[in-house]
């Protein structure tokens, strides 16, 4: 139970035991709602608050959040926990004031950060006591399959609210170590394979010009970037809810990564999936993306990828997730040549397809047979198990092709 904390106490009673167990009850508060704090952080703010005038409360919150907070995204939890934590001993003459908002809410959508710090603050109340149960003596013996396993190879669309909710956490489980690729780049190395002859000269100027010793270097090995095109019309909404937080979770797993969404436009939104925090993420995609769960126009959306960000995004070997079931709107019309130049400007063009589920799966549309003949492989990606499918393939350096006759 949250102790009182109806004011902060004045400077002189600033390390007194009551004003630490608050300081202490706060820290737990962050922590429960996402933010980092531990001891460290506790002494901190203790120790920043005796140094400030405890009658100011912006002086207070600065010094709190200086001391606690180590991350921008973290600076909006703060803000909502210290306004709940800290109230005003005045605000109960407004609450009545406050009750007539009530109808509002339902108009209002509260911000990730609202939501958050009520959950937080929930947890401060024990939970309730569940109803006796009377003992029952029978014994189900049922065979039954392991939960994980079920969600393992569940697919996205039968998926209920918390199935999808389950899913999200394990796909943040998920690691994807692609094939590291040689460089142009070498860094010195004392066991390297190669003898570095220039940084050889420049040391030898240290003994007058006589060489001592061979410096040497190593080929600087690293992933190649990874490019993901997922489509978010209509027929791929299901999906692509819960393909976002895969790419969300690419994004802030590894450097190099872009993401970009196209429906009846192309939107890039690798800036977006940055954030740490998945909850401000998705609110800044579902701003930046117009067009979501809309019509398809998926030539006219690789020809604007082709013409405005492959040679931005596509150098040193890039690896290129095509993530659509292929029903375009438009027909077959300039489909296949946008298909066959992603193709030629990136190492690995992976189209991944729903659709591929269905075991008596065949290319009819005019869409998929345009873009078929045009790719490195053709993978489902409809469960857990798929994507955990894709990740074992990215990693594999034999980069091993799987086609399907069109």
């Amino acid at each position: 139970m949250i102790p009182p904390k109806a004011a902060l106490l004045p400077a002189s009673s600033a390390s007194s035991g009551a004003f630490a167990a608050n300081l202490l009850a706060f820290g737990r508060l962050l922590r429960r709602a996402g933010v980092p704090v531990g001891p460290s952080e506790i002494l901190a703010g203790l120790a920043a608050l005796q140094s400030v005038d405890l009658g100011s409360r912006a002086e207070a919150h600065a010094a709190l959040r200086a001391t606690m907070v180590h991350r921008h995204e973290h600076f909006l939890l703060f803000d909502q926990a210290f306004a709940l934590f800290w109230r005003d001993p005045e605000a109960g003459r407004h609450a009545a004031a406050m009750a007539l908002m009530d109808g509002f809410k339902d108009q209002v959508k509260p911000p990730p950060a609202a939501r958050r710090m009520a959950e937080a603050m929930q947890g401060d109340r024990p939970p309730p006591k569940p109803p006796e149960e009377k003992p029952d003596d029978r014994i189900d013996m049922t065979f039954t399959v392991s939960e994980r396993e079920r969600l393992q190879a569940m697919d996205f669309e039968a998926m209920s609210a918390a199935e999808i909710a389950q899913a999200k956490q394990e796909i943040r489980k998920l690691v994807l170590p692609l094939d590291a690729r040689p460089t142009r780049r070498f860094r010195a190395d004392p066991a390297g394979p190669g003898t570095d002859l220039r940084a050889t000269l420049r040391d030898s100027l240290r003994t007058g010009g006589e060489v001592l010793d061979l410096a040497r270097r190593r080929r600087v090995v690293r992933p190649p970037p990874l490019v993901a095109l997922c489509d978010i019309s209509g027929s791929m909404a299901r999906y692509a809810q819960v393909l976002v937080h895969f790419l969300h979770a690419l994004t802030n797993d590894r450097d190099r990564v872009h993401a970009f969404l196209f429906g009846t436009r192309l939107t890039n939104v690798t800036r977006q999936l940055k954030h740490r925090d998945a909850e401000v993420a998705f609110e800044m995609v579902g701003r930046a993306v117009p067009d979501w769960s809309g019509g398809t126009r998926i030539g006219e959306s690789l020809e604007k990828f082709n013409r405005l960000w492959a040679r931005r995004v596509l150098g040193q070997g890039a690896v290129v997730l095509l993530i659509t079931d292929g029903l375009d709107r438009e027909g077959a019309r300039g489909l296949a040549e946008a298909t066959d130049r992603l193709r030629r400007s990136c190492r690995r063009l992976i189209w991944l397809n729903p659709l591929l589920r269905y075991a008596g799966f065949q290319p009819k549309s005019q869409g998929i047979r345009a873009m078929l003949p045009h790719v490195d492989e053709f993978r489902p990606v409809h469960n857990l198990a798929s994507l955990k499918e894709l990740v074992a393939v990215l990693s594999d350096p034999r980069g091993t092709q799987v086609r399907r006759a069109a």
